[in-house]
């Protein structure tokens, strides 16, 4: 078993085993057996970081073994510098989501707790295959555990939202499914993707590709106008629910782009730029002032997600290095980012049980310690310099600069509107005196918290003070798709 197998099922086998020994009479030790199993798949994911070679954009890590063989399937893993930082982010961000739900969930702990795991190890697998029909398993997978997460331990209307989410993704990734058997006769008989990038495919194929893998990677982004399933998850998601989903599982969707679309179809991705870059300006722009207007934190925060992922995808489609690293950084800075808007509205909601901006007002009285963190994370979600949220922000600005002024011009807007919904919903909940009485009880984060929201802060300032070395490892791998997509036909 090499270091990608151990990655995707060390959590898996913990979260097994969770599933299958954990009762809630003996809910601290499962609490204990799940931080030991999320800490563990973490530190196995370590020499990945070692043994990554960033100067070459060949796969790194490969694992090659027959897994169907009467249809050519194959046990394919490896890892480049597009996919590398994602694999080491979900099991961080698995470590923080155990952690906070530490004291918060009383019942049926082992079911929630090794959902999460096994959540964990699928969404590493999606990053990690280089199989078409092992990516869709994965892919398709993840749904299973978020679908109970949200179904089981969500808000008053956690049925409908769950149903909602599997829905729209089960629906989107139909399509993709004709597209993989389609792609499947047209290379002979072979579900490997890096062979599909390879096929001389014509016009009209690219555009069916396209579309259809646009079906399934738009809704998962999500980008407009399809969003409109995430802000009702969100609300009713736990805590960690939300977390996770806004951290690692709207990037399954804009990584399906750069490892499919782009690369398999670039003559069709080159003539439907303007389409995905207008619909990204959209989320930038509009859902941006769609924000301002929310009365709910967790609703605030989901169209945030929205408006912050316009700028992912825009950065992929005005093709040149500046704008796909780019946007490959906001990623990684959003699963930080947004994952510790999350928990820090979690953390309010465990206390007060409302999530209403007009239920709260003068926190900062009462918890100084924890407004101190919901400050550097409002600061990050506007983009401020020194913080995550600012690199890959401003990567994709100024690619989208030097593709043309206007767009650039058009996403730079997304500053202002970030920071004015953000810097509305903080002045109003943390800011002036207190003003009632269950902000006047409240009190300030215990070791857990602080600790939870600790591990984010850091997080957020190192790649925000020394973005470096998450930029080194994706360069090569980034020119390289450019350079395959910049010899198609079209150009």
């Amino acid at each position: 078993m090499g270091l990608l197998s151990l990655a995707i099922w060390t959590p898996i086998f913990f979260g097994v085993v969770l599933l299958a020994l954990g009762r809630d009479d003996h809910a601290r030790a499962v609490r204990w057996f799940a931080l030991i199993g999320a800490l563990v798949s973490l530190l196995v994911t370590l020499p990945l970081y070692g043994g990554f070679d960033g100067a070459t954009s060949a796969m790194q890590f490969v694992e090659n073994g027959p897994w169907i063989e009467r249809f050519n399937v194959n046990y394919h893993l490896g890892l480049d510098g597009i996919s590398f930082w994602f694999v080491l982010l979900t099991a961080f961000i698995n470590v923080v989501v155990v952690i906070s739900a530490w004291e918060v969930i009383t019942e049926r702990v082992n079911q929630y707790m090794g959902a999460f795991l096994i959540l964990s190890g699928l969404m590493i697998g999606v990053f990690c295959a280089l199989d078409g029909i092992l990516f869709y398993t994965f892919f398709e997978a993840t749904l299973i555990p978020m679908y109970l997460i949200i179904g089981v331990w969500g808000g008053p209307n956690k049925i409908y939202a769950a149903f909602k989410f599997f829905l729209y993704t089960l629906l989107g990734s139909l399509l993709m499914l004709v597209a993989l058997v389609f792609l499947y006769t047209k290379s002979g008989g072979s579900f490997d993707i890096a062979t599909w990038h390879k096929l001389p495919l014509s016009d009209t194929a690219q555009t069916l590709l396209f579309f259809a893998f646009f079906a399934a990677f738009a809704v998962k982004v999500p980008m407009w106008p399809v969003h409109t399933w995430l802000p009702d998850v969100h609300v009713e998601a736990p805590t960690g629910g939300s977390a996770v989903l806004a951290a690692i599982m709207l990037k399954l969707g804009a990584y399906g782009f750069l490892r499919f679309s782009m690369p398999i179809a670039p003559d069709a991705s080159r003539e439907w730029a303007w389409l995905i870059i207008a619909l990204s300006l959209i989320a930038v722009i509009y859902v941006g002032l769609v924000a301002m207007v929310q009365t709910d934190m967790k609703k605030l925060v989901a169209y945030s997600s929205v408006a912050h992922m316009g700028f992912v995808t825009l950065g992929f489609f005005i093709f040149n290095p500046l704008g796909v690293a780019g946007g490959i950084v906001q990623m990684i800075a959003h699963g930080f980012v947004s994952a510790a808007m999350f928990l820090c509205i979690g953390v309010l909601y465990d206390r007060v049980h409302s999530r209403e901006i007009s239920s709260y007002g003068g926190v900062v009285n009462t918890m100084p310690n924890f407004t101190a963190f919901a400050l550097l994370f409002a600061m990050a979600n506007c983009g401020l310099p020194a913080t995550a949220g600012f690199v890959g922000e401003w990567m994709v600005i100024l690619g989208a600069v030097k593709a043309n002024f206007w767009l650039g011009f058009g996403a730079a807007t997304a500053l202002i509107f970030g920071a004015a919904y953000t810097l509305w919903m903080f002045k109003r909940v943390y800011l002036g005196p207190v003003a009632n009485d269950h902000v006047r009880k409240l009190t300030d984060i215990n070791a857990r918290e602080f600790l939870m929201l600790g591990l984010l802060a850091v997080a957020v300032l190192y790649m925000g003070i020394f973005p470096k070395p998450f930029t080194d490892v994706m360069n090569v791998s980034v020119v390289d798709l450019l350079k395959h997509v910049a010899a198609s036909k079209l150009n």
